[in-house]
C-alpha cells in the first residue's frame, strides 16, 4: 500500500533524516586503511543507542536474505555493491567502499549511502573508480530533480538511467528505490531504469529512497555465502548512492542531505 504523508508528518521525519546522514558522515571519516568493517558497524550501532533511535537492519529478514541481517549498516567492498554484511575485515589501500544505512527516530525511518575510495587509489583504478563514484551520485541528482509533484515514477527512472547509459553503464532492475515511512521498504518500487512518463504519480506527501547502484562491467549480481552480500558476477566495482526525499507542493525534499 503507498501511504501520502500530511506536511506535519514530513516534518516529524526530519529528524531520522538528519540522524541517518550524521551517522553516514560519521562511519565515512572513520573509514580509513587498517579499520575493521566491525569498527564501523560499532560506530554506527552505538551513535543509534546514543540517540535513542532503533536500527532497521539488525532484525531485517526479507525472503532474499539467508537470516536476520544482525548488524547496523551494509559496508561493501569493491565487487561487493549491496547489503554488504560487515564481518572481519580491514580496509586496504584503494577499496572501493559503499556504506549503508537505515533508522528509525521517533517512528519515522531514513535510508541514505555513499561510496567513497578508501586512502589512496589503487594503481590504474583511480579515474575509473572516481567515474563510477560520481556517476552514481549525478545519477542520483537528476533522479531526485525529476521527482516532481505530477510528473510519475518513471520520469524517475528515466533520469537515472539516461546517466548511467551516457557513462557506459548497464542497469539492473532487481534492486532499486522504495517507499519510506513507518517501515524501511515500501511501496513505490523505484527502479534505476525506465520509461518517462510510466509508474505511479509523484504527488505531494509521497516518501521514497531514490538509490542508483551500478556495476563497472556487467548487471549481473549473485549473492555471497554470506547469504546477504550481493557481488558482480564478473568482479567488477560497485558504487551506490541514496537519499530519502519527500515530494512536496514545492518539489523534492532531500531528508537525509548531508551538507
Amino acid at each position: 500500500m503507498i501511504e501520502l504523508r500530511t506536511p506535519r508528518e514530513i516534518e516529524e521525519m526530519r529528524p531520522a533524516g538528519r540522524f541517518v546522514a550524521d551517522v553516514l558522515l560519521a562511519v565515512r571519516e572513520a573509514a580509513g586503511v587498517g579499520v575493521n568493517l566491525l569498527e564501523l558497524d560499532e560506530i554506527a550501532h552505538k551513535m543509534i543507542r546514543d540517540q535513542g533511535a532503533e536500527s532497521c537492519y539488525i532484525d531485517y529478514h526479507p525472503s532474499f536474505g539467508a537470516m536476520p541481517f544482525g548488524k547496523t549498516i551494509c559496508t561493501s567492498v569493491n565487487d561487493a555493491v549491496l547489503h554488504g554484511l560487515p564481518f572481519d575485515y580491514r580496509l586496504q589501500d584503494g577499496d572501493l567502499l559503499s556504506i549503508d544505512f537505515a533508522a528509525s527516530v521517533n517512528g519515522w525511518v531514513s535510508d541514505s549511502a555513499l561510496s567513497i575510495v578508501v586512502g589512496t587509489p589503487a594503481p590504474g583504478r583511480a579515474e575509473a573508480d572516481s567515474k563510477l563514484i560520481r556517476t552514481t551520485e549525478v545519477a542520483l541528482e537528476a533522479g531526485i530533480a525529476a521527482a516532481q509533484p505530477g510528473k510519475k515514477i518513471g520520469d524517475i527512472s528515466a533520469a537515472i538511467a539516461e546517466v548511467a547509459h551516457a557513462a557506459g553503464y548497464s542497469i539492473n532492475t532487481d534492486f532499486g528505490g522504495h517507499g519510506v515511512g513507518r517501515t524501511m521498504h515500501g511501496d513505490p518500487h523505484v527502479p534505476n531504469n525506465g520509461r518517462a512518463g510510466r509508474g505511479f504519480p509523484l504527488k505531494p506527501g509521497l516518501v521514497i529512497a531514490v538509490e542508483p547502484w551500478f556495476l563497472e562491467t556487467t548487471d549481473e549480481i549473485f549473492t555471497d555465502p554470506d547469504g546477504w552480500t550481493l557481488r558482480s558476477k564478473d568482479g567488477s566495482r560497485g558504487a551506490h548512492s541514496e537519499h530519502t526525499i519527500a515530494i512536496t507542493e514545492d518539489g523534492p525534499l532531500i531528508l537525509t542531505a548531508r551538507d
